[in-house]
C-alpha cells in the first residue's frame, strides 16, 4: 500500500511564501509523477504543479513564476515553494502520485489527505 503525507500549510499574509511538502511511503516501485492540486471552496480541484519522472515541470498559469515544484535525492519527497502569495491562492492543497507498487502492476494514482493553504489581504 501506498500512502502520501502531506505537510507545511497554513496562514500566511499576501506576498509571503510557503513550502508545502509530500512524501510518499509504503511499497513503492516506481513513480511516475508527483503533482500538487488545488481545491477552493465551490470550485473544481484544479493542477497547480506536476513534476514528470523527476524532470519536467508543469505549471497552471496562474502560479508560473510564482510557484517551483522540486524532490529530494530520494525522489519519494516532493516540495512546493510557493512565493508571492495571493488570496486567490487560499485553497486546500492536494499531494497527487502516479505510482507502481510493483513490477507486476501498472501505475495508479494515489492521493494525499491534504493541506489548508489560507493567504490573507
Amino acid at each position: 500500500q501506498v500512502r502520501l503525507d502531506e505537510s507545511g500549510g497554513g496562514l500566511v499574509q499576501a506576498g509571503e511564501s510557503l513550502k508545502l511538502s509530500c512524501t510518499a511511503s509504503g511499497s513503492i516501485y516506481m513513480i511516475n509523477y508527483m503533482a500538487y492540486y488545488r481545491q477552493a471552496p465551490g470550485k473544481q480541484r484544479e493542477e497547480v504543479a506536476t513534476l514528470l519522472n523527476g524532470v519536467e515541470t508543469r505549471y497552471a498559469d496562474s502560479v508560473k513564476g510564482r510557484f517551483t515544484i522540486s524532490e529530494d535525492n530520494t525522489g519519494n519527497t516532493v516540495y512546493l515553494q510557493m512565493n508571492k502569495l495571493k488570496p486567490e491562492d487560499t485553497a486546500v492543497y492536494y499531494c497527487k502520485g502516479g505510482i507502481r507498487e510493483n513490477d507486476r502492476v501498472w501505475y495508479r494514482d494515489y492521493w494525499g489527505q491534504g493541506t489548508q493553504v489560507t493567504v490573507s489581504s
